[in-house]
């Protein structure tokens, strides 16, 4: 697959930025991976101990409950929903870690006068209990995620919420995000995306869906954020 031509964050004066959740701020490995593990033997298709799961970290819920269980008709999908969710709203959205210097750029973005809004394929209301659980709400105008039917987990249907749920211009956002489903979303609104090499994409797969940058450390986000922003 051809890599996708990156758009460009010169010349927007960036107001707000669209922010990833998993992978991005925080490191979900052992929740979501220890909860798809329970959900898919729950349903009949265990998953091999060599799959580390790890791919499973991005995509929206219900692409992995089909992954781990091909062929499963769509009564067999929502059982394996249904029991991820139960075992994840419970004690998997805590088994999480917010990544180093995360706080002290979310703070160093909104003292420079970025407007920050949570966008994530992620449950909206686990989200933001996790947003609470770890002190980061505060930096956030907005929090949006998945619907329980579903609905938004795709990103650029989610981003299209935004857009129209709190009036934001595309021509003055930026993604944030790990995964190509960050860049795939928001490029279908125009929108470019500051990669962050520290989550579960990687560089390549963020070159390849076009990431505007690509950054190393929460540092060089906020550096990079600010120089979009002139600010």
């Amino acid at each position: 697959m051809p890599a996708a031509a990156p758009l460009s964050l010169e010349g927007r004066r960036i107001e707000a930025l669209l922010v990833d959740l998993d992978g991005t701020l925080t490191d979900p490995f052992d929740g979501i991976t220890r909860s798809l593990r329970e959900a898919a033997a729950a349903i009949g298709y265990p998953v091999s101990p060599a799959d580390d799961l790890a791919w499973a970290i991005g995509p929206p819920l219900f692409e992995n409950i089909r992954r781990v269980a091909p062929g499963a008709d769509e009564a067999t999908v929502w059982a394996g929903v249904a029991a991820y969710r139960a075992r994840y709203g419970a004690v998997g959205k805590f088994e999480n870690a917010v990544y180093p210097g995360i706080p002290e750029a979310l703070a160093a973005l909104k003292a420079a006068g970025l407007t920050l809004h949570l966008a994530t394929s992620k449950l909206e209301a686990h989200a933001i209990e996790i947003l609470e659980h770890f002190g980061l709400a505060g930096y956030f105008a907005s929090a949006h995620g998945s619907q329980l039917d579903g609905s938004r987990g795709n990103k650029a249907e989610l981003i299209a919420h935004i857009l129209a749920d709190r009036g934001l211009p595309a021509g003055r956002l930026a993604m944030v995000g790990d995964r190509k489903h960050d860049c795939l979303g928001a490029a279908a609104h125009g929108i470019p995306t500051i990669g962050v090499a520290w989550g579960y994409g990687g560089r390549a797969e963020l070159t390849s869906a076009g990431a505007a940058a690509i950054v190393a450390t929460p540092e060089d986000w906020v550096t990079v954020a600010r120089t979009a922003a002139g600010v």
